[in-house]
């Protein structure tokens, strides 16, 4: 993983846990979460954005052909 062994992410982890503390841990795991959640519903409604746009523009250019037949 990420090109680490197991002894090197085990350092880190251990590292982690000295700098945070235990209790910390599960608190930082749910901000990270909530976090890559909201990251998530944002890029969800962008994308839907986009592709409404897309279609009212299609729509668009479907009435304006229909105009010009």
């Amino acid at each position: 993983m990420f090109g680490m062994g197991g002894s090197e992410f085990f350092l880190i982890i251990l590292v982690f846990l000295m700098f945070f503390g235990s209790n910390k841990i599960p608190e930082i795991a749910r901000g990270l979460g909530k976090g890559i959640r909201q990251f998530k519903d944002a890029a969800d409604g962008i994308q839907e954005e986009i592709q409404q746009g897309a279609q009212k523009i299609k729509e668009d250019v479907d009435v304006t052909k229909d105009i010009h037949e």
